[in-house]
């Protein structure tokens, strides 16, 4: 493949992958509860995002306590899983931020033309992904321990007609996570073939000698 085009493949990939990421943390599709009781309309409803949960077929918001929050009224549980919360909102939005930065060493490195440049951010980007992917991991292991703790707590009659299940933000988180190993893997492509130019240039100096 040409230099160019998997330059602009591993620059449109990056800056996908970080608006893919932005919309999924400010949005609050993580997580659905649906209750499909007899007689119901849609009051127990509810679906989250990283910073509040929705109710109701109105969407009246509560913000999930964050850092700084008073939880000495909570039980020994709530504040266990509000710490897992915590990791949660800070390996994401970290994540973003080191897209970003990434994304701008990823362009100099491109310009520049520097096999040791794009190979850096390259390597960079793969560390990006690994936050992201802890970040996800976390928030699916806090969803599973929500969940077990909400059935100590609600009799199995009632379970019967809860549906849970994942929501399209985490899937675009997911799909940000992708998109982020697939950028740094063109950006070692890149490295590649800016290597091989290299030693194609050179071999061409040496035999016009």
């Amino acid at each position: 493949m040409r230099y160019g085009v998997v330059v602009l493949l591993a620059g449109f990939s990056g800056l996908l992958c970080f608006c893919l990421l932005a919309v999924a943390i400010g949005s609050d599709y993580w997580y659905i509860i649906d209750v499909n009781k007899p007689n119901h309309t849609g009051e127990l409803n509810s679906h989250s995002g990283l910073w509040r949960i929705c109710e109701g077929p109105n969407g009246t918001s509560t913000l999930i306590p964050s850092f700084g929050a008073d939880t000495s009224s909570f039980s020994e549980i709530d504040r266990h899983l509000l710490s897992i919360h915590k990791w949660v909102v800070i390996l994401l939005p970290l994540s973003l931020v080191l897209v970003v930065l990434g994304w701008i060493f990823g362009l100099v490195s491109s310009l520049a033309q520097s096999p040791t440049l794009l190979t850096a951010s390259a390597s960079y980007f793969l560390l990006c992904s690994l936050f992201t992917l802890s970040g996800v991991s976390v928030y699916i292991g806090y969803s599973h321990k929500a969940w077990e703790e909400f059935q100590k707590v609600v009799s199995p009659e009632d379970l019967a007609y809860v549906d849970i299940s994942f929501g399209w933000s985490l899937a675009l988180a997911w799909l940000s996570f992708g998109l982020e190993v697939c950028t740094g893997l063109l950006l070692l492509l890149a490295a590649g073939i800016g290597r091989l130019k290299g030693h194609h240039e050179s071999g061409v100096v040496i035999t016009l000698t």
